[in-house]
């Protein structure tokens, strides 16, 4: 799905991402710090998960932050 608006602008964001899953209640998030694009007319967002943050997701395992 794409916005069918060009109003677009580029933000930075932090994200926690959170493994569902009852046997994941106690695991913490994972932290994705991605560039977000934000269509300015209608809120259509759209970024991209970095590599590292991608293969935390891929494997199931939060890293902790100390």
């Amino acid at each position: 799905m794409d916005c069918p608006h060009s109003n677009t602008q580029e933000f930075t964001a932090e994200m926690n991402i959170h493994l569902s899953g009852l046997r994941n209640i106690d695991s913490p998030g994972i932290l994705v710090c991605p560039r977000v694009s934000i269509c300015l007319d209608c809120g259509f967002s759209r970024f991209m998960t970095p590599e590292t943050e991608l293969r935390e997701l891929g494997n199931g395992v939060a890293s902790r932050v100390a």
